[in-house]
């Protein structure tokens, strides 16, 4: 199977992201950004980025999280920053870590320009991505489970702009109005603390299991109501599960109007 390296960078980058926000938002609150370690003409850089994004996506969706346009070597000198008392615990030592940032970085450029990178560069890549995103799902399976058993949501993004990433809530009231015949696209993100292969699931009128970890679902007139309810899930291969059948979920609530009349 072809090793989709940029898919992987991308992945690992946002999760740590995520991970960061998640973390120095319940030690600084609201007002993280600015205490996260970064200069002020940084914050300003990032400002100016998700202004220049906003007037070119049009009709398209934002990323309203500043932490986004933020550069790759602005997440390690965040890390850094607050290694000791924040990032030690599920990261491990710094000297390594630093190595594999400093690693993926420098992968990241001859894919992002789209020069083909080596076998064992595609490896790496790999292999130190995996290890990155396994860290922070065993990590978070111990603060609620106290087992490094079941895999773990990450993220789940819809083609409406709206993003879970909240491992307070399972659910995510979207405040978006659909009509029969419109495509929702999702993308989830995932990790298993053992390292293993996943199925993913959604359920609207049925459960529909699959090994990829995109689904595109269409509305029809059947939907129509207040509220409707689409969960995304996730199992390891295993015969054991955290919720029975399935190991993680989110539920994704929509509105749907009637058709419009013409």
């Amino acid at each position: 199977m072809e090793i989709d390296v940029t898919q992987a960078l991308k992945d690992t980058e946002n999760a740590l992201r995520d991970f960061i926000s998640s973390v120095l938002f319940k030690k600084f609150g609201d007002k993280w950004i600015e205490k996260c370690g970064v200069t002020s003409e940084r914050i300003e850089r990032w400002q100016e980025r998700k202004a220049v994004e906003k007037k070119r996506q049009i009709f398209g969706v934002v990323e309203e999280r500043l932490i986004y346009y933020a550069d790759f070597y602005d997440l390690k000198t965040i890390l850094k920053k607050h290694w000791a008392e924040e990032f030690a615990e599920p990261l491990g030592d710094w000297k390594t870590f630093k190595v594999w940032l400093e690693e993926l970085g420098r992968l990241r450029d001859p894919d992002a320009h789209r020069r083909e990178l080596l076998p064992h560069q595609k490896n790496l890549a790999i292999g130190i991505s995996g290890e990155i995103r396994t860290r922070l799902v065993r990590y978070r399976s111990k603060q609620e489970t106290s087992e490094d058993y079941y895999p773990r949501i990450e993220s789940v993004r819809d083609n409406f702009g709206n993003i879970w990433t909240d491992e307070s809530s399972r659910t995510i009231y979207t405040k978006t109005i659909l009509r029969p015949n419109d495509i929702i696209d999702y993308v989830i993100t995932a990790s298993d603390p053992m390292d293993e292969d996943l199925e993913y699931g959604i359920s609207l009128g049925g459960d529909i299991w699959q090994t990829g970890n995109t689904f595109s679902v269409i509305i029809t007139e059947d939907h129509v109501k207040n509220n409707l309810c689409i969960g995304v899930f996730i199992r390891s291969l295993r015969k054991y599960h955290a919720h029975g059948f399935y190991d993680d979920f989110v539920y994704f609530f929509y509105d749907v109007l009637p058709p419009k009349k013409i």
